[in-house]
C-alpha cells in the first residue's frame, strides 16, 4: 500500500475561554474549549475522507488546522511534499519518511509553499469570494501571489481553462461577473476554481453543499469526483450529512467532542457501525421510500451535545448513550480496531 500523503497524530487544538473578574481575584485556573482532542488519521492519493459529526464536534476546526488557518495546540501534521517543491525545502524540516511536519514553526517562504499545495473550499461561496472583485481578479490573484505566469496573457489562459474545467462555460461570460451577479451553484464553482488554480495535492472541502439547493449538490458532488479522477487529489470532505459521505467518500472518521469515534471504510461504517453514536447518526438520516414518510422513527439518543469546555469524565458519548455502562463514566475507551480497517472508540467492543 502506498504511503499516505498526510498524517495527523495527537492532533490538538484548545482555545482559552476569557476570565471572568471573580476567577482572576481566586487565581481560578485558565479553562479552555477542547475543539479537537487527540485527533488521529491518514489520507491517501486519490482518497476522499470524510470527517463527519454533529454541529461543534470538531470537524471543522481540524480541517483549519490542516490548511494552517490555525494553530495546534499540540500534536502532529506530516505532510509528503510533491515533487514540484520538494527540492525548494532546506533538508533540516524533513523526518525520516520524507515528511514534513506543519504543526511546527516554518519560514514564511517554506510555508507558501504548503499553502499552495494544500487548499480549502469553505461552506458558504458568498462568504469566501471578495464582493468587490470580478471573477478574473479572484482567479488572478493567488496566481500573483505565487508567482505563476509571466505575463498577463498567460494568466488569462490558465483562468480560462481552469473556468472551463469546472463547467463554467464559456469562460468569456463569467469572467467579468461580480459574486453578486452569480448563483449560489456557480459561486462555489468559482471557489473550487480559485483552489484548483494552484494545482494542490489536497484540499479541504468544509461543507460545501450544505448552501446550496438540493438540485445543484448532486453537480457539484460530480464536479468534486471529475476534478478528482483529472488531478489525482486527495479531498478532506466535512459534513453532517452522512448521505453525502456515503456516496462520496472512500473512508469515514465519526467525530463527537473533538474524537475520532469511528473510523473505516465507508461501505462498513455505513453498513455495520460500532459505535451507538455513528448508529444514531445513520438513523437520523431520512428514508427515499414515500411509503414511509408519516412513520414516526425513535430518537436512539436524546439529550444535547455537551459543551467542549466541560467534557463528561469517562466515554464523553456517555450522558447520551443506550448502553452506557459503570466503566464508561470513569475511563475513557481507547479507538481500537474492531474488523480489518474499522476503529470504533468504545467499551462494548473494548469489553469481549
Amino acid at each position: 500500500m502506498p504511503e499516505p500523503v498526510v498524517k495527523v497524530v495527537d492532533l490538538k487544538k484548545y482555545f482559552p475561554l476569557r476570565r471572568g473578574i471573580v476567577e482572576v481575584l481566586t487565581m481560578k485556573p485558565r479553562r479552555y474549549v477542547r475543539a479537537v482532542d487527540g485527533v488521529c488519521f491518514e489520507m491517501h492519493i486519490g482518497e476522499v475522507f470524510c470527517l463527519v459529526g454533529e454541529s461543534g464536534c470538531g470537524k471543522t476546526t481540524t480541517g483549519r488546522l490542516l490548511t494552517r488557518l490555525l494553530t495546534p495546540t499540540a500534536g502532529h501534521i506530516y505532510y509528503k511534499p510533491s515533487e514540484d517543491i520538494r527540492d525548494q525545502i532546506p533538508e533540516k524540516y524533513f523526518t525520516n519518511g520524507g515528511y514534513v511536519d506543519l504543526a511546527r514553526k516554518l519560514p514564511k517562504r517554506v510555508d507558501k509553499l504548503f499553502r499552495r499545495e494544500i487548499q480549502i473550499v469553505f461552506q458558504d461561496p458568498f462568504g469566501s469570494l471578495d464582493p468587490r472583485m470580478k471573477v478574473y481578479d479572484i482567479l488572478k490573484e493567488p496566481l500573483i501571489v505565487h508567482g505563476i505566469g509571466s505575463t498577463e496573457e498567460e494568466r488569462r489562459e490558465i483562468i480560462y481553462r481552469i473556468l472551463s474545467e469546472v463547467k463554467l462555460v464559456p469562460p468569456d461570460q463569467f469572467m467579468g461577473r461580480y459574486p453578486h451577479m452569480l448563483s449560489g451553484g456557480q459561486r462555489q464553482r468559482v471557489a473550487f476554481a480559485r483552489a484548483m488554480i494552484l494545482k494542490p495535492t489536497v484540499v479541504v472541502a468544509d461543507e460545501p453543499v450544505s448552501m446550496l439547493d438540493v438540485s445543484i449538490r448532486a453537480e457539484i458532488l460530480q464536479l468534486m469526483l471529475d476534478l478528482q479522477a483529472s488531478r489525482d487529489l486527495s479531498y478532506l470532505f466535512i459534513t453532517h450529512d452522512l448521505a453525502v459521505a456515503s456516496y462520496l467518500c472512500t473512508k469515514i472518521a465519526v467525530m463527537y467532542l473533538g474524537k475520532i469515534v469511528e473510523m473505516g471504510p465507508t461501505d462498513r461504517v455505513i453498513n455495520n457501525p460500532q459505535h451507538p453514536y455513528t448508529r444514531a447518526l445513520i438513523a437520523a438520516v431520512p428514508e427515499p421510500d414515500p411509503r414511509n414518510r408519516f412513520k414516526i422513527r425513535e430518537v436512539p439518543i436524546k439529550g444535547e451535545v455537551p459543551s467542549a469546555a466541560a467534557i463528561p469524565p469517562g466515554c464523553r458519548f456517555h450522558p447520551r448513550c443506550p448502553n452506557t455502562m459503570d466503566i464508561c463514566r470513569k475511563k475513557e475507551p481507547e479507538l481500537i480496531e474492531v474488523e480489518p480497517g474499522h476503529y470504533a472508540a468504545c467499551w462494548l467492543h473494548q469489553r469481549k
